[in-house]
């Protein structure tokens, strides 16, 4: 969709649509998809395995998913979400799942064009999210037919690729590609605008819209008549940022969680030398800053991608230093969750956090001699001299280092909301964490439940995985599909009540 062409300020009246959607990763095409007509039914040729379930979809096998009552269909479900309507979705497009099947989906979609409700979604980059960002030769957690969306086949948009044990796992290079293509493949370009920046979403008060454009419009006391300004900039050149201001009914947050990394706190973490993300380390190799006879690399933290940073300096044979706060029986290990036949290079990781612990290492034949790691220990400093102090074991350890990659985990960035959309949160006195403190929303709905026209999907609301992101955009569709339907019903009854 041209944004430019309008929206580019001075604006007499900016553009307003039924729906902005703020992030295009899967999360926001997927909604895009559901909001474009695209109708998911009960494909009466399969069955389900879950009984109580496929008895619900028979009672209304000729009525829309979209359509039916969510809460009823979820109801006594159980997955690896906390959202019932993620578990559903989930359910309806890999049944049984968790139990190591691979039955088809019990869905069959078709298009109605009539049901299209017009949409804008910004993004940073192409569709595709942050997939576009990650490293392009590592294996994702989630098999690739997990990671993807409604009505295209994975296997059948990549090639079929395989590889060995782990052949149905896919690099993140393959998944931003069939990203990509899906948007291309189901005709969805029109609704995607690349390269924008959202600055600011603030909620106004309808016929305010053009008195406070430029200006500071008052917020709404209740969500009658409200409308949302989205402001921001989009990158037309790698050095020209044009503004635009467009105003929406309702806006959906699908940021995602990896805009902003969590931090250690500590001195020195702003040194020029300590970094928050692995493919600083992946540039350092490639650029020759790092080989072999370098000092250690320091790398913090005990998730998967300190695991990844770990396995890309021992392939380039770097000497590594692991830092981390949890000792290596912890149960809530992501390593502890993996099974070793899918999973094998994570597993070698966290053999080798366990045996080449330093005070083995010290003392011990190593089969991993440039490998150590330090379980039960925290960051005390950097310093300008590149040393840092660990502390652990009641003692103070100093050492010499190349470069430091504190990889703690992301937070999501809600700068452009008030208050950071602090008040958003299930503890509206903490920030936004996917994890400690994700958005408070309805169950069924995904709205959010301080901000009514505000709805918030994926990562945000702690779905963490493409899997169950989903079920956020069959909640939000459903939901706003209900909405406009019933809305258009008043302003029909309305118009043959004067005639």
């Amino acid at each position: 969709m041209p944004l430019l062409e309008e929206t580019t300020v001075p604006q007499e009246h900016p553009l307003t649509l039924p729906v902005v959607i703020i992030g295009n990763g899967p999360s926001g095409i997927c909604l895009s998809y559901l909001l474009s007509g695209y109708k998911p039914y009960l494909d009466t040729t399969t069955v389900h395995p879950n009984p109580m379930l496929f008895r619900k979809l028979q009672e209304t096998k000729h009525v829309p998913i979209t359509e039916q009552d969510l809460e009823y269909l979820s109801e006594g479900l159980e997955g690896r979400s906390r959202n019932p309507v993620a578990v559903l979705f989930d359910t309806l497009l890999h049944p049984n799942a968790d139990f190591g099947y691979e039955f088809p989906p019990v869905l069959k979609w078709r298009r109605d064009k009539q049901q299209h409700i017009p949409h804008m979604v910004l993004g940073k980059a192409t569709p595709g999210g942050a997939w576009h960002a990650m490293e392009g030769s590592m294996l994702t957690i989630s098999l690739g037919i997990w990671m993807e969306l409604p009505g295209v086949n994975y296997r059948d948009l990549t090639g079929g690729k395989h590889r060995d044990v782990t052949s149905d796992r896919a690099t993140p290079e393959e998944i931003s590609t069939y990203y990509r293509d899906y948007v291309k493949l189901k005709g969805l370009q029109k609704n995607f605008v690349d390269n924008t920046y959202v600055t600011s979403v603030q909620k106004l008060c309808r016929g305010q819209e053009v008195e406070g454009f430029g200006g500071n419009g008052k917020e709404c006391v209740n969500n009658a008549g409200a409308l949302w300004e989205i402001r921001g900039y989009q990158q037309v050149q790698s050095d020209t940022h044009v503004p635009f201001c467009l105003f929406a009914e309702n806006v959906v947050l699908a940021t995602g969680a990896s805009d902003s990394p969590v931090r250690l706190g500590v001195e020195g973490e702003d040194l020029p030398f300590v970094f928050h993300s692995i493919s600083e380390l992946g540039l350092a190799v490639s650029q020759k800053r790092l080989d072999m006879n370098s000092d250690p690399v320091l790398i913090i933290g005990a998730g998967l991608s300190a695991a990844d940073a770990v396995l890309c300096a021992r392939n380039s044979n770097i000497k590594v230093l692991h830092v981390f706060r949890k000792s290596v029986d912890n149960p809530d290990l992501i390593f502890k969750q993996l099974p070793k036949t899918l999973y094998p290079e994570y597993h070698k990781v966290y053999n080798m956090m366990c045996s080449q612990t330093y005070t083995n290492a010290v003392s011990l034949a190593s089969p991993f001699p440039d490998y150590t790691s330090f379980p039960e220990h925290c960051l005390v400093s950097f310093q300008s001299d590149r040393k840092c102090l660990l502390q652990g074991d009641n003692s103070l350890k100093a050492f010499k280092i190349s470069l430091a990659l504190v990889l703690i985990g992301t937070n999501p960035n809600l700068f452009f909301l008030k208050g950071q959309g602090q008040y958003l949160g299930k503890d509206p006195t903490r920030p936004i964490s996917c994890k400690q403190n994700p958005i408070d929303i309805d169950s069924y709905t995904y709205e959010c439940t301080k901000e009514p026209g505000l709805f918030a999907m994926g990562p945000l609301v702690g779905d963490n995985f493409v899997r169950f992101l989903k079920g956020g955009a069959l909640g939000i569709a459903s939901c706003l599909l209900k909405r406009f339907k019933k809305r258009e019903k008043l302003i029909s009854n309305g118009r043959n009540n004067i005639i």
